[in-house]
C-alpha cells in the first residue's frame, strides 16, 4: 500500500479530502480552526515534495443546493494564513471552472473547491460525481477522519479511480494508530473513561471495551441509569428506564471479565438545570426527590483521579457532568487535568468524542495529551469495532 511518506508527489496533482467543516460566526469568520490546522502537515508534505494540491471538503448540512452561509469561500483567508501561501478558489466543486483551474495548477499551488454537499450526489455516494472529482487529480489522499464513517462520494467511492495512487494523510494515519494503541496494543493497566448523557449511545463501545480494559470509569448522566439499576434512588436525575437491564448486564459482563467498573460514589446534585441552582453533595444512590445529579462530587473525583494516575493507557470519551456550566465543571476539569498529568508520567492518552474534545480545549490541555481525535462519530464507530467505509476504501 502507498503511503504519504514513500510516495513521490513531484509534478503530481493531489486531490485531498479534508474535513474543513468548521464553526463560523455571524460575520462568517472561523471561530475554531482546529480541523484546518490538523490538515496542514499533509498539505505541506505534498507541496514540499513538488506537488500541487486540490482541497475538497463539506461545510455544514446544506439542504437544497448552494447556500451562501455554507460556502467554503468563508474559510479561504484562514486556510491561506495557516498554509502561509495564497489559495485559489473554484466556485463549484465540479464543472468547467474547477477543471480548468485544476489543470492549470503548478507545483506548490493550492486550489480549494466549493462545498461538496451543494450536490446531493456527495452524500448519495454517486459514482459519476465521484468520477468528475477524480478526473482532476493524479493521486487521492483521504485525510478527513471526521467523515470516514460515511460512504460518501469524496470519502469512499472516489478511491476506486485511484487503484495504485490512494493513501491516508497524516491525520487519519495518526487516528488509526492511536485507536489501535488503545484497543490492540495498550500497555496495562488500561482505563476507559466513558461519560456523556446516555447509556444507549455508548452500549456497543462499552461492550467492546470490556474485552480490552482493566478499569471502566462511568460518569455523566449515564451514571444515574447504572445507579438506579443497582437499587439506588436518583431523584430527578437523567435515567434511561429502558436501559436498566442493559446496565445490569454490563455490570455482570465486567465481573465475568475481571474489569473493575467505577461508578461515582457521590454526586453534585442541583434543584434545577441551571448555573444558578442550589447544590448539595450526596451519595449517588441517595439523591433526594426534586434534585438531579449534574456532576461527580469530591469522593468520586478523588477515586477517578487515582485510577487515572495509576494507568498506562487511557481512553477518555465523554464528560463527567454538565461542564458547560461553571458550577458543574469540576469533575470534568479534574479528569482533564488527571489525563494530562498521566501523560506527563508516560501514559498513552487518547481523547475522543465531541464533548471530551471540547472539554480539553476549554481547560487548555489539548496539547498535553497524546492524541485528541478530530472525528466524533467516526471515532465512536471505530471504537465500536466497525469497519469505516473511508478507511476500508484505501486499505482494500
Amino acid at each position: 500500500m502507498q503511503n504519504i511518506d514513500s510516495y513521490d508527489f513531484s509534478g503530481k496533482k493531489a486531490l485531498i479530502r479534508v474535513d474543513f467543516n468548521v464553526p463560523l460566526n455571524d460575520q462568517f469568520q472561523v471561530t475554531d480552526n482546529t480541523r484546518i490546522k490538523a490538515a496542514v502537515p499533509t498539505i505541506k508534505k505534498v507541496l514540499e515534495n513538488g506537488g500541487s494540491v486540490i482541497l475538497m471538503s463539506h461545510l455544514g448540512r446544506p439542504k437544497n443546493g448552494p447556500e451562501e452561509k455554507f460556502s467554503l469561500r468563508h474559510i479561504l483567508t484562514e486556510t491561506e494564513r495557516l498554509l502561509d501561501r495564497p489559495v485559489q478558489f473554484a466556485q463549484d466543486c465540479i464543472g468547467s471552472e474547477a477543471v480548468e483551474k485544476a489543470a492549470a495548477l503548478q507545483p506548490g499551488d493550492v486550489l480549494l473547491l466549493e462545498n461538496l454537499r451543494f450536490y446531493p450526489h456527495e452524500t448519495g455516494g454517486d459514482i459519476s460525481f465521484s468520477k468528475q472529482l477524480a478526473s482532476m487529480g493524479d493521486v487521492y489522499i483521504n485525510d478527513a477522519f471526521g467523515t470516514a464513517h460515511r460512504a460518501h462520494a469524496s470519502t469512499t467511492i472516489i478511491a476506486q479511480f485511484f487503484p495504485n495512487d490512494k493513501m491516508f494523510g497524516y491525520l487519519i494515519e495518526k487516528e488509526i494508530e492511536s485507536v489501535s494503541k488503545v484497543m490492540d496494543a495498550g500497555e496495562h493497566p488500561i482505563t476507559a473513561i466513558v461519560g456523556g448523557a446516555k447509556v444507549s449511545s455508548k452500549i456497543i463501545i462499552i461492550e467492546n471495551l470490556l474485552n480490552k480494559v482493566d478499569h471502566l470509569i462511568i460518569g455523566g448522566g449515564m451514571a444515574y441509569t447504572f445507579a438506579k439499576a443497582t437499587g439506588g434512588q436518583v431523584g430527578g436525575s437523567l435515567v434511561e428506564e429502558d436501559y436498566l437491564e442493559t446496565a445490569l448486564g454490563i455490570m455482570q459482563q465486567a465481573k465475568e471479565k475481571g474489569v473493575q467498573i467505577l461508578l461515582p460514589a457521590d454526586t453534585l446534585a442541583a434543584d434545577a438545570f441551571s448555573n444558578d441552582a442550589n447544590t448539595q453533595s450526596c451519595n449517588t444512590k441517595a439523591i433526594p426527590e426534586g434534585w438531579m445529579g449534574l456532576d461527580i462530587a469530591e469522593k468520586a473525583i478523588e477515586e477517578t483521579v487515582q485510577c487515572i494516575l495509576n494507568s498506562k493507557t487511557i481512553l477518555w470519551n465523554g464528560p463527567m457532568g454538565v461542564f458547560e456550566m461553571d458550577k458543574f465543571q469540576k469533575g470534568t476539569e479534574a479528569v482533564a487535568k488527571a489525563v494530562a498529568h498521566a501523560t506527563q508520567q508516560g501514559a498513552f492518552t487518547l481523547v475522543g468524542g465531541g464533548d471530551s474534545v471540547a472539554a480539553v480545549n476549554k481547560f487548555k490541555l489539548a496539547d498535553q495529551v497524546s492524541h485528541v481525535s478530530t472525528g466524533g462519530g467516526a471515532m465512536l464507530e471505530y471504537l465500536e469495532g466497525k469497519e469505516l467505509p473511508g478507511i476500508a476504501a484505501i486499505l482494500n
